[in-house]
Order: C-alpha cells, then sequence, then structure tokens
C-alpha cells in the first residue's frame, strides 16, 4: 500500500506541477478512515490536496506568496460523504435512490446493478422489463435475463445499467484494456493564444476574478465547481428546465454558486450561453459524451469562441474504447470494474458490497478542479486553450493502484455525530444549512463559500 506522501507525490507530478510546491504540504492521518478493503480515505486526501495545493500555486503566480496547505485525512473522508451530513434546518435530507434502484442476481445467477434515480431512466427499465415499479417484480423480470444481455440492452436504449465483473473480467473487456492505456487525467492544450495574466484579485482568493461556467450534475463534476468556488472562483451553474435534478445533490454541492436555467435547444438561450462564454475561463461539462458538441459548444467549439479557455469534460469510462459514450454514474462504474466483487470478497460476502462513499465520484470531482487550475496557470504562464479530460473509470483505476487495507473493512463507521468538529452553518435559500466544511486548509488564502446554496434557476443568466 502507498503512503499518503508518495500518493500525492504521484498525482502532483501527473498533473505536471513543481516538484517544490510539496514541500508546503503536510498530511495528517492513516486509512483505514472508514469500513473498506481499499485506500479510500488516502484517496480523498490526495484528491483534495491537489486542488488545495493547485489553489495554492494560482495565489503564488498572483501574489509572489507562499502559502502553507494541510489535509487531514478523517476530515477529507468525511467531505467525500459530505451528501450524507448535511442538515437543512436540523432535518436530513430525502433519499435520493430511487426504490428499485440496486443490485439484483439475473437468470444467469451473475449480479445486475440498476441505477433508476432519474424519471427516464426508471420508466425505460420498467418498460425494457415489462414489469411493475418493486423490487419483487424487478427481481422475478430479470430471471428471464442474462446479466450481460440486459446491460448491452439496456446501454443501446440510453439507459444506466451495468453487470457486476471481477477485476480479472473487467481487466479483459475492451473498455478495462481501454482505461489501462490512459493516465489519471489528461491536460492537453487545443487552441494558441498569448499568455493572458489574471485580474489583480480585489480579494485574497486564488480565483478570485476566474469566471467558471458549471455544466453539471449529480455529484463529480458539481464538486468541481464547488471546490472552484471554495478558492474564490465567480461560478454560474448552468442547467435546463426540462432535465431531472436531485433535490439533495443540488443543495449540498450548490455552495458558492448562482444557478440559472438554459434550454439550449432554443435560439435565444443559445444565444444566452454564447455570450456568457465569451466572458468565462473554466468551463466544466458532465453531459453524456457527444451532447454539447451537438449544441454547438463542444472543446474545439469553445475555444474558437473564448480564446483561452480551459474547458473540462467528465465521462464515465474514458474518452476511448468502446464504452467511451455510454452513459453511466460512480455505483455503475463501481459494479462494472470490479469493486464490488473484491469488497464483497474482502468480507466473505456473496453479495455485490459498494465501498463506503461515491469515491470516483469525489475523486473525479476534486481532480477536475485540480486539472483546471493547472491548466489556467498554463494559460498564464505559456498562453493557450485548454482541454482537461478526467472519468469515473479513470479514476477507479488510481484507485486500485492505491493498494489495499488490511484489516480495513474492521474500521468503525462515521456517524453525523463523531463529526462535529467538521461542521460549518449557514443561511442557504432552502433554510438553515449545516454542512462538512473544506478538508483543505490554506494558510493565507482559506477556503469557503461567499454565496449560499440557492434553487436551481434562482439567477439571472449573466455575470
Amino acid at each position: 500500500m502507498l503512503s499518503p506522501s508518495d500518493i500525492i507525490q504521484q498525482l502532483w507530478r501527473t498533473l505536471g506541477q513543481p516538484d517544490g510546491a510539496l514541500s508546503q504540504l503536510s498530511l495528517s492521518g492513516s486509512d483505514p478512515v472508514l469500513p473498506s478493503s481499499f485506500a479510500v480515505g488516502a484517496a480523498a486526501q490526495a484528491s483534495i490536496a491537489a486542488a488545495a495545493l493547485s489553489a495554492a500555486q494560482l495565489w503564488q503566480l498572483r501574489s509572489r506568496q507562499q502559502q502553507q496547505v494541510s489535509v487531514d485525512m478523517r476530515h477529507a473522508a468525511a467531505e467525500f460523504r459530505s451528501e450524507r451530513y448535511f442538515r437543512v434546518n436540523g432535518a436530513r435530507s430525502d433519499e435520493i435512490w430511487d426504490k428499485i434502484a440496486g443490485t439484483y442476481r439475473c437468470g444467469d445467477g451473475k449480479w445486475l446493478r440498476l441505477h433508476t434515480n432519474f424519471p427516464h431512466h426508471r420508466d425505460g427499465v420498467l418498460r425494457l422489463l415489462q414489469c411493475e415499479h418493486t423490487v419483487e417484480s424487478v427481481q422475478q423480470a430479470l430471471q428471464s435475463w442474462t446479466a450481460e444481455d440486459f446491460e448491452d440492452a439496456a446501454a443501446n436504449t440510453g439507459l444506466v445499467v451495468t453487470a457486476m465483473r471481477s477485476f480479472e473480467e473487467w481487466d479483459r473487456h475492451p473498455q478495462g484494456q481501454a482505461v489501462q492505456s490512459l493516465p489519471l487525467l489528461t491536460i492537453e492544450k487545443i487552441g494558441d493564444t498569448a499568455p493572458r495574466a489574471l485580474p489583480a484579485p480585489i480579494e485574497q482568493r486564488p480565483l478570485d476574478g476566474v469566471r467558471v461556467l458549471d455544466l453539471t450534475r449529480i455529484i463529480a463534476g458539481p464538486v468541481c465547481g464547488r471546490t472552484l468556488a471554495a478558492h474564490g472562483a465567480d461560478v454560474m451553474l448552468v442547467t435546463a428546465p426540462q432535465l431531472p435534478a436531485i433535490g439533495p445533490l443540488v443543495i449540498d454541492t450548490g455552495r458558492g454558486k448562482r444557478s440559472c436555467q438554459l434550454d439550449l435547444r432554443q435560439a435565444d438561450d443559445h444565444r444566452t450561453l454564447s455570450r456568457l462564454l465569451h466572458d468565462t475561463d473554466i468551463l466544466v461539462q458532465g453531459y453524456r459524451p457527444g451532447g454539447l458538441d451537438a449544441l454547438g459548444f463542444g472543446p474545439e467549439a469553445a475555444a474558437k469562441k473564448r480564446p483561452g479557455i480551459v474547458y473540462v469534460s467528465l465521462s464515465a469510462y474514458g474518452h476511448v474504447g468502446p464504452w467511451a459514450e455510454r452513459r453511466g454514474f460512480d455505483s455503475l462504474v463501481q459494479t462494472a470494474s470490479g469493486f464490488n466483487h473484491a469488497e464483497a470478497q474482502a468480507a466473505h460476502s456473496d453479495k455485490p458490497k459498494p465501498l463506503p462513499m461515491q469515491v470516483l465520484d469525489h475523486a473525479a470531482g476534486y481532480l477536475m478542479a485540480a486539472g483546471a487550475m493547472t491548466a489556467l496557470a498554463r494559460r498564464v504562464t505559456e498562453g493557450g486553450s485548454w482541454h482537461v479530460r478526467v472519468s469515473l473509470a479513470q479514476t477507479g483505476h488510481w484507485l486500485r493502484q492505491l493498494g489495499r487495507v488490511e484489516n480495513g473493512l474492521a474500521a468503525a463507521e462515521i456517524e453525523f455525530e463523531q463529526i462535529q468538529d467538521l461542521l460549518e452553518h449557514s443561511e442557504s435559500g432552502f433554510g438553515r444549512l449545516t454542512a462538512v466544511s473544506h478538508a483543505g486548509k490554506l494558510s493565507l488564502t482559506p477556503a469557503h463559500w461567499s454565496r449560499p446554496s440557492v434553487p436551481l434557476g434562482s439567477d439571472a443568466p449573466s455575470w
């Protein structure tokens, strides 16, 4: 198992950041911090540290001031479960999982995971199975299917379903092999521009004056936007009125952001996003692969409209391979790529066992933020437009490389009552919000959110 310092050193080099900056970083804590045979605490600590240290590097570019950065592993692990811990007016949020979401054994004896939290995904699964919206009815209908046949049938109709595989099976799968061929993330120059200094900061924050368009939903992409906002960016969340959202996640990941709604199929709203883009520094998007390209806002088109843009793309399975255009979520990628099988083996269970948090989502979000800030620093020093690519599957492959934790599943759970020292309280557009504070601690420019979470569409689509 790699040490936390080895993990962040490798990650920092993957970003192409200078080794000398690591002397400003201190890490505390060790795995296991949560019950898992995987180094989920180290993954949380390292990805948050990479983002925090990238923010410190930007501040040094802007002010010539070095600062100390620290990340505690227990705090990082709690932040990786922020959607579990937040409270509004002292009350827990509504359940985010649909009642038929989860794992089922199919007719061939193999396991399958359904993701039905969006109504159109739920209804599509029920149509394909020709069954009722109950666990019992779904289980009975799946007896007529093999796991992989239903996985393919669902994917062919745009649904999100995966068969459970072992690591060995995933490594033999063409998509597993494609993921192995990729680095953890990529930062690619996609256009030439002269170096462009950031405006003189009005506030003492690394991303003060930096404008971010956040075109993402659920966890990974929104965590990226939330992280950039924590370091001072002006973040505009852009959703569409016709797209489903999961309310509790909007509350938790909306801290620090404004929120507008645009239907890009409408000419007026399409023009509005183009106007916003002309004054944007970073665009973060998690649309299905090719979705924004078809609307004229893919990376190359964005770089032409806004030379010097930092464009951040999130996908489920990576940008190469037969599943490159397949939709997916954290729980599905865990199932498809071997984690649920391996964790079940460690627990001596014959049922799929998920990791104790949506670790692929959260880690990908902080990696996206670290990549965005790294690319922004390159724009300052060498110019250019940049494309940052991150995927849940590549993030999972990285997590595997961190090693396994001996007796990790014997670790105690972390309950809400045990993290009172990690919580912050603020007013929001939903009521009094209690939520996990940011685990990345910067000595000169402390991370914080200056805007409250607000309901979707609360703001006008303008800077």
